[in-house]
């Protein structure tokens, strides 16, 4: 497996690590290249599951795939070399090299498409064409490309010229009903966002929002999880807009139960992203049972009914503000959509959904 993603390596038990935890029972050995971590070669969990980090400058993480995969080569026997491939697909590039150089069948696996639907700045607009031509370059060698949602992703890469054989529509989405499920708590926020302080997840669209909703109710308050790069321009931004009294930060939550509380505690969750892969935690407050104000990226337009579980909104903070007064004001919709919410998504059962990606990828090898 070629992935970007160090988080296991440094520690954290998210998304990737519980995934990883259900695909070891499934795969004799998984051995996996990543990009460099300071300290790090080599990384080992669940018996079978081996990281090897990268020494070099990401721009060369293609020569590392290919030397590092050439040695593990030699020692193990692999079936399938599985590519996550975003960016400048350095990722996507290295197995191209390593599955011609070891003769070993490979996956590109595209989650999303920076940029689309929209575009949150020029980097994101070139995106598109970026991975139009990547993905035109690689569809004589690539097994197939795995999307992970059929509204956004599948009618994209079918308008691309990718063969309908190729599209391989395995979802991400692997949730834990044990952590993420409706239970009866106080509602503390009027809404809540969570996620990376990133230009595409739009964070100063959402403060937008809730500056104007705060002009009709003064109480409004909401919760901003999350850390990266625009925390500080965030919090400088909440108190030009006067609405230090209304919002309150905190940084990436790693336990999941707490992170689910904050959910239940919460009258909606709003998702205002220009493009996503999941979103992931547009489905993890659903199955807490909070509804959810989103923009149409991702899987959203599969998991949400417009003012059945949620309301889908366009990228403007007037529509925002309207939904969350709505959503504050009427209690009785509120209620009636934290009913429906976890309905739309039962099949995202972390051990159903791993098993199927498991289970696909091996009869394909098997052919």
């Amino acid at each position: 497996m070629l992935s970007g993603d160090t988080s296991v390596v440094r520690g954290e038990r998210g998304a990737f690590y519980n995934t990883l935890s259900e695909l070891s029972s499934h795969w004799e050995n998984i051995d996996i290249l990543t990009s460099h971590v300071a300290g790090v070669t080599r990384y080992k969990c669940f018996g079978n599951v081996n990281f090897y980090c990268s020494n070099y400058a990401k721009i060369l993480q293609p020569y590392f795939i290919r030397k590092q995969g050439r040695a593990l080569a030699d020692m193990q026997n692999y079936n399938l070399i599985v590519s996550h491939d975003y960016g400048w697909f350095l990722n996507g590039v290295g197995a191209k090299w390593l599955a011609s150089n070891i003769e070993v069948p490979y996956i590109s696996e595209i989650h999303h498409v920076d940029g689309y639907p929209r575009a949150a700045n020029f980097r994101d607009k070139l995106q598109p064409w970026l991975t139009r031509w990547y993905i035109r370059q690689t569809m004589d060698h690539v097994l197939g490309f795995r999307i992970t949602n059929s509204i956004e992703l599948k009618p994209l890469l079918e308008n691309w010229g990718v063969p309908p054989n190729q599209i391989l529509l395995l979802y991400s989405m692997y949730l834990d009903f044990d952590v993420f499920r409706p239970m009866s708590v106080p509602l503390e926020y009027d809404a809540i966002f969570v996620g990376r302080m990133t230009a595409n997840k739009a964070p100063f669209l959402f403060l937008e929002g809730v500056a104007k909703a705060a002009n009709e109710k003064k109480d409004i308050r909401v919760l901003i999880v999350g850390q990266g790069p625009l925390v500080s321009k965030l919090r400088k931004r909440t108190m030009t807009l006067g609405l230090s009294d209304n919002v309150d930060f905190i940084r990436w939550i790693s336990n999941t139960d707490e992170l689910a509380n904050y959910y239940r505690s919460s009258r909606c969750l709003v998702c205002t992203s220009y493009s996503e892969g999941g979103p992931r935690v547009v489905a993890e407050a659903l199955a807490c049972g909070t509804p959810i104000i989103t923009t149409r990226v991702g899987l959203s337009s599969e998991l949400i009914e417009d003012g059945v579980n949620g309301f889908f909104i366009d990228w403007s903070a007037d529509m925002l503000a309207n939904r969350l007064l709505q959503m504050s004001n009427n209690t009785g919709l509120r209620d009636t959509m934290a009913i429906e919410a976890p309905k739309s998504v039962q099949k995202f059962e972390k051990v159903h959904v791993v098993n199927k990606y498991a289970s696909y990828y091996k009869q394909l090898v098997s052919k």
